[in-house]
């Protein structure tokens, strides 16, 4: 005879379906960030390098503008360190700057201090804010405008043989010498000519759009596009990177001066990293409110453990006489009493703590006046124990001569 054990379940224990259904959201989202991340692999593994990139041939690309200026002679050099562009830069080149406004402050110093004094061209793409106080002093810029076609109105050689363009986006002014302002947009220049010491000079566009290979065929872009990024026979393409060591504040110019000297270090922290930062605290405030939704409704526990009643009372009784709660105990004893003495007389439940009714309905019920009943349901505190337990007797024979009755 072979006697079967059987483990009993309880309300802790998952069936495999209970299992499933909470891990199948989990596995879903893990399964959509895998697939969204290979995904990613594979555009960026595809030979395009990003917007502006000599090196692209997407529409928001440059690679047909670094080809037409390899055919007129002119050599194109990408870099993407600080440093490199800082070494490269001299008065028979010319520097584009991609992203200005993605260079740290002390970055955008140390550009400036280099690009004064090269007697070579500097070209910035839509500089703003702060950007343009250190990369462009003394020039002021206004809001942003939209990018459509636009005359020159200017006597910039380079604009005049172009004729219209598509200009637009940030709009600027300078009250200094010799600047030019051309494509006015509202008074204000959206491209705008600096002269520098020597026989240099800074170029501010306020939009990239004539650079992209989708808009270089349109208007006289191309041929502003060649004029000003071929004046010179060398171009270093500076495309920012969040790499560059230099955005650290820790690496040292040629000038000897540490490049994050005096600067905060928020301003030291890449601005992707911070736009980072602010979506994973998004998903965690909505991955909180999703698992902090309601479960479904109540079920039945079952309980390892069955106990009895009277030991439920006996340990609540120890407690009150452990905190000496004798007048907590006396309300709850009478409390119990009223209710039930409410019920055997026929009261309704909401008259058992009426002194009136209850007292009323007890003396018709044994036939006394119900004097001594009042002090009794409704009367002080016990002084002791003692006092406590002759409550406990007469509130029983009470309850016994009106059941008895």
């Amino acid at each position: 005879m072979t006697t079967a054990t059987e483990v009993s379940a309880t309300s802790e224990s998952l069936t495999p379906h209970q299992t499933w259904l909470r891990l199948r959201g989990p596995l879903l989202a893990v399964l959509l960030i895998v697939i969204a991340g290979v995904a990613f692999a594979a555009v960026r593994s595809g030979g395009q390098h990003g917007r502006l990139d000599p090196r692209s041939a997407d529409p928001h690309g440059s690679r047909a503008v670094a080809e037409l200026l390899k055919k007129q002679g002119v050599t194109v050099e990408v870099v993407a360190t600080l440093d490199q562009a800082r070494a490269t830069t001299g008065p028979d080149t010319t520097l584009l700057v991609t992203g200005p406004n993605m260079l740290t402050a002390p970055q955008q110093q140390r550009l400036r201090r280099t690009t004064a004094d090269s007697r070579g061209r500097t070209v910035l793409i839509a500089p703003d804010g702060p950007s343009l106080k250190r990369l462009a002093p003394g020039v002021r810029a206004g809001s942003r405008g939209q990018v459509t076609v636009r005359q020159p109105r200017c006597t910039l050689p380079a604009a005049v043989t172009a004729g219209t363009a598509e200009l637009g986006g940030m709009r600027y002014a300078a009250a200094a010498p010799g600047t030019t302002g051309c494509y006015p947009d509202r008074e204000l220049a959206t491209l705008l000519v600096l002269p520098e010491r020597g026989a240099g000079d800074s170029v501010l566009l306020g939009s990239p759009d004539l650079l992209h290979n989708d808009r270089l065929d349109q208007q006289g872009n191309a041929s502003l596009v060649l004029q000003l990024l071929g004046s010179r026979p060398h171009l270093v393409w500076y495309l920012p990177s969040f790499d560059d060591p230099s955005a650290t504040g820790t690496t040292s110019g040629g000038d000897g001066e540490r490049a994050g000297a005096g600067g905060s270090f928020i301003s030291l922290v890449p601005q992707g990293w911070i736009w980072g930062s602010l979506q994973l605290a998004l998903a965690a405030v909505l991955a909180a409110v999703w698992r902090g939704r309601r479960l479904g409704p109540l079920v039945t526990e079952r309980l390892p453990v069955v106990i009895r009643a009277s030991e439920s009372t006996e340990g609540r009784a120890r407690l009150y006489r452990r905190a000496a709660a004798r007048e907590r105990a006396a309300t709850v004893l009478r409390s119990a009493t009223r209710s039930r003495l409410s019920a055997l007389v026929g009261l309704p439940s909401q008259d058992a703590d009426s002194p009136e009714a209850l007292l009323t309905a007890l003396a018709a019920r044994l036939g006394t006046s119900g004097t001594g009943h009042s002090s009794l349901l409704f009367g002080p505190t016990p002084a002791d124990d003692a006092a406590l337990v002759l409550l406990t007797h007469q509130l029983d024979v009470l309850e016994s001569e009106v059941r008895a009755s």
